[in-house]
């Protein structure tokens, strides 16, 4: 049976200048194309897959999810979750502050971009059920909830908070400063335990607070790093 393999970059030894020094992975943001093709093109060689076994979204901040199965040149347009059962096909998501979750079951995987509207909007239930739509046995799977804004670091307005913690128990929280603030991890964390999924592991990094992860409430203008999942032979 295939296997899970996992990668969650860090913004260090690519191409890009600055501001998206280096290893910047958004076409979006501004960067020069030809240093964001080169840093794809190093992530595709980590992993081993041909580029076209890469699959991008273009990320809306929506509850979407697509199924793929097989290789792509160009992104899912406008889907902020991709499932996969096919091997030797690698799924990618974009974040600098938002929270990317990698799924895997023992016979698919899947990659979410779940920021505070789309989390709110319920991306990540919507990708366990295209999971289990494939068969896929929620009982042996396990996510990963990479880096992204700490709730000590992501302040909102009081008014924000209550709506994304009417919709995303558990992920209220106060900052540092002692503002309202969004631990959206926690409350994802709290969802997939009551979706049925086994094991959830949480890379607890905040993107703000490490230099070495991009981090657009930090830098404004920046790059994007990658959490990529993929079934091995």
């Amino acid at each position: 049976m295939p296997r899970a393999r996992r990668i969650v970059t860090s913004r260090s030894g690519g191409a890009s200048r600055p501001p998206y020094a280096s290893f910047n992975l958004g076409a979006h943001v501004g960067d020069d194309p030809a240093a964001v093709a080169s840093n794809r093109a190093r992530l595709a060689r980590a992993t081993g897959l041909p580029p076209d076994r890469l699959v991008w979204m273009q990320q809306v901040h929506g509850a979407a999810v697509a199924v793929v199965d097989g290789p792509r040149t160009a992104p899912v347009p406008e889907t902020d979750g991709l499932v996969t059962a096919t091997p030797r096909v690698a799924l990618a998501v974009l974040a600098a502050d938002c929270v990317p979750v990698l799924l895997a079951a023992p016979t698919a995987v899947a990659a979410v971009h779940a920021g505070r509207v789309g989390a709110a909007a319920e991306v990540v239930p919507a990708a366990v059920r295209a999971l289990s739509g494939l068969g896929a046995d929620l009982a042996a799977a396990d996510a990963l909830l990479g880096p992204a804004v700490c709730g000590a670091c992501y302040e909102v307005p009081a008014a924000m908070r209550d709506e994304v913690e009417a919709a995303l128990p558990g992920s209220a929280t106060t900052t540092r400063g002692g503002a309202p603030g969004l631990d959206l991890r926690a409350g994802l964390a709290r969802q997939l335990a009551a979706l049925g999924v086994a094991r959830i592991v949480v890379d607890s990094r905040c993107t703000v607070e490490d230099p070495e992860l991009f981090s657009h409430r930090r830098d404004g203008v920046t790059g994007r790093q990658a959490a990529v999942i993929w079934l091995a032979d």
